[in-house]
């Protein structure tokens, strides 16, 4: 279990140990593109929302809670917004094992690392390969250290779990709905309007994000038209999760009313994607999933385990039991939203969207990249259907 969390989601946030980039307060968009540019600690600011917000990491003692994200300038037209993985935490144990700690399991990015910034990542940041369909986009990088799937706006504090050396009680800043806030403000005061293309995603954490805070973005280019891709980050959870304190709750979650209601808790993790395609039906909605992703199952073992009980009783494993419930899911969706699809691939690994992998075809069907270029493709030239591995869609038999 420990590989499982460290080695994938725990240590992988999209763009974790890469190159550092030139702080800049906007981007020169009259310049080639191919360069990232930092915007580093960005001023709090009156939100899209009218709060005020300010940028912050999570605060846990002895990292680094300043923040910063990044953009690389593109066709001012097109626009895609990625937001960072980086697992999550929400009580005493989950808050107390940050990534880069001493603890069994480690949960969560609690700071952007010093030095680093998307440029050497592959997949959809990978800008040298002809075959990305956002090549020539302009595209804002949004980071992620709050443990909160980007949608946090409260300090709650814990008490430390082992770890002797540091304070027995500490706070985090779950405030990645607040980070986001500013990034917003920054992308409406420099993007300008005329985008006719726009692109919302992100991997793990992040594909909640992404899933969750879209509404924003498309309200502040109402004319573009929307593609929104969770990648990694398929909400099967547990009821009792999704609306506890300690729990979801913990982050005091925010979601844009109009597409989601007026209680952010009453949205199941698994629901987002869905009430945001209905509510965007002119949009197009997509999710990527292994049949066996590690790490989705390993944070789902451990919601079971102490937030249970399961939405499916008949499996006693948790990978059973996350796998029929991720299909369960995406069947429903399917059927219910004709403006979504999915991508389902064998195995157990994590994220595809900043990997390598991306470009790569299952067997006879698409890469994830040509079949995100048919999403991004609305005027109806590019085939968009949904992609399954043989026997991938088939649920497991429990006993």
């Amino acid at each position: 279990m420990r590989r499982a969390f460290e080695e994938t989601t725990m240590r992988h946030p999209i763009w974790f140990c890469l190159a550092a980039a030139t702080a800049l307060a906007a981007p020169a968009w009259g310049a080639s593109a191919g360069a990232w540019q930092t915007i580093a600690n960005p001023p709090p600011v009156v939100g899209a929302d009218g709060r005020q917000h300010t940028a912050t990491c999570s605060g846990y003692p002895g990292t680094d809670p300043s923040y910063r994200f990044w953009v690389r300038p593109g066709d001012p037209k097109k626009l895609a917004v990625v937001f960072d993985g980086g697992g999550a935490c929400w009580d005493n144990l989950t808050c107390s094992n940050p990534f880069g700690g001493d603890g069994v399991l480690t949960f969560y990015s609690p700071d952007v690392p010093a030095g680093v910034d998307p440029s050497r990542y592959g997949g959809l940041l990978d800008f040298a390969n002809p075959a990305n369909p956002v090549g020539d986009w302009t595209v804002v990088a949004i980071p992620y250290c709050t443990g909160d799937v980007h949608l946090g706006s409260t300090d709650r504090a814990y008490r430390m779990v082992g770890h002797r050396d540091l304070p027995r009680r500490f706070t985090i800043h779950h405030r990645g709905y607040d980070n986001f806030m500013v990034v917003l403000d920054w992308i409406t005061k420099n993007v300008p309007q005329g985008v006719t293309d726009l692109l919302v995603t992100g991997a793990s954490a992040g594909g909640y994000g992404a899933a969750g805070l879209f509404p924003w973005v498309a309200q502040a280019y109402p004319q573009a038209r929307l593609s929104v891709l969770a990648d990694a980050s398929q909400g099967v959870s547990t009821a009792a999760f999704d609306a506890a304190t300690p729990g979801r709750g913990s982050w005091n979650p925010q979601l844009a009313p109009w597409a989601f209601g007026d209680d952010a808790l009453a949205v199941r993790s698994y629901e987002l994607v869905q009430r945001g395609a209905l509510a965007y039906p002119e949009g197009r909605f997509a999710q990527y999933t292994t049949t066996a992703d590690s790490v989705q199952i390993g944070f789902y073992g451990v919601m079971r385990l102490r937030y249970g009980p399961s939405d499916d009783p008949a499996c006693r494993t948790a990978s059973k039991d996350w796998n029929r419930q991720m299909l369960a899911h995406l069947a429903e969706d399917t059927a219910a939203l004709p403006n979504f699809r999915s991508y389902v691939a064998p195995g157990s690994s994590h994220t595809i969207i900043a990997d390598n992998a991306f470009y790569a075809p299952m067997g006879t069907q698409s890469s994830v990249a040509a079949w995100l270029g048919g999403m991004l493709d609305h005027d109806g030239g590019s085939t968009w259907d949904a992609v399954a591995c043989p026997d991938c869609l088939l649920p497991p038999v429990c006993r």
